[in-house]
């Protein structure tokens, strides 16, 4: 079974935790002091906001899935439709261990497919993610940097919370 997954970025974690309790007329599954997930059956979505100092609003989208045999199958469509996906194996991130294959899409959004099979006490540890191009950026932990020659480009590396990003993603 597959569920889609929504990650949105928030300046006010408690201000959106009761928005999105009364939206969804239920309490979050999992709670932190910065995290909030909701895993609702009507619609069937894993719903996550997250305040770690980064832009407010949509962080990225994504499939989750039961096992690793459907995180194959969704990742191989990934890459079927026309961008290699980034993978990760046994990484912690957002509180959860997940294997996960990300993507952007044609106009740059970030997309993520991931089994997840424990949980974690900490938002995420494991983020190595290498430096790529903007395609084939990591979400996790891509930002925006100057090449030195007045362009913009997206950068792939683990950013500490400290500078204002979060150093992993918001699932």
């Amino acid at each position: 079974m597959k569920r889609l997954h929504v990650a949105l970025a928030v300046d006010d974690l408690e201000q959106s935790i009761r928005f999105y309790s009364t939206l969804f007329n239920s309490e979050p599954s999992t709670r932190k002091s910065d995290y909030a997930r909701w895993m609702l059956e009507d619609p069937k979505v894993n719903f996550s906001i997250a305040a770690r100092g980064g832009k407010a609003g949509v962080d990225h989208l994504g499939i989750q899935v039961d096992d690793d045999a459907e995180l194959h199958e969704v990742s191989t469509r990934m890459e079927g439709a026309g961008e290699e996906p980034f993978k990760q194996e046994a990484t912690t991130c957002c509180y959860f261990r997940s294997n996960k294959a990300w993507v952007r899409d044609p106009q740059g959004v970030a997309w993520e497919t991931f089994h997840t099979f424990d949980t974690s006490d900490v938002y995420g540890d494991d983020i190595t993610a290498p430096a790529r191009t903007e395609k084939k950026a990591a979400a996790c932990c891509s930002h925006d940097a100057s090449d030195g020659h007045g362009e913009t480009v997206a950068v792939t590396e683990p950013v500490s919370a400290g500078e204002g990003k979060s150093d992993c993603c918001s699932t």
